[in-house]
Formats: structure tokens, sequence, C-alpha cells
């Protein structure tokens, strides 16, 4: 198995970890999470190509569908509650 691919089985495990975090302390390692998924993608997608990308960017997606999706709507100039205001709805 390549390094990209090991790297990236190694980003699933640390990202469900911080997953199982209190709310108050996944911003941090989720951050880190976040940024280093796009450089993580691309390097996947030079040595193994699309599809290896695609499902790559599915588990990426899956892990992290609420962020992006508060991140997705701030962008679009959609007004939304802060993260920390939905979790207690």
């Amino acid at each position: 198995m390549s390094t990209p691919l090991i790297l990236a089985c190694v980003w699933v495990l640390v990202a469900t970890a911080t997953a199982l975090l209190p709310l108050r302390r996944q911003m941090l390692p989720g951050l880190a999470l976040l940024v280093s998924a796009p450089v993580l993608l691309v390097w996947i997608g030079l040595l193994h190509g699309v599809w290896v990308v695609l499902a790559a960017l599915a588990g990426f997606v899956s892990l992290f569908r609420r962020p992006l999706w508060y991140l997705t709507r701030r962008a679009a100039g959609v007004p939304v509650a802060p993260p920390h205001e939905e979790a207690r709805e």
C-alpha cells in the first residue's frame, strides 16, 4: 500500500477519534483534519487516479458533512446559527 493511502487510513482513524470528543474539544483537531484533507486527496490523486480520489472524497464528505454544510451556507451568504447553537436544538 502506498504512503498516501496509509496516511488516509490514519486520517480516518484520527477523524473518528475526534468525533468521539466533546464538541468544545473537537474544533482544533477537526480544523487540522479539514485543512489536511485536500492535500491528502491531491496526493492520492496524483498516484492512484480519479476513481480512488472519488472514493476518498466520499469518505471525507461523509465524516465532515455537518461542518462542510455549515461552511457552504456561510460562503453562500445564507444566515446560519453557529455550530455550538445547532447542537443544542
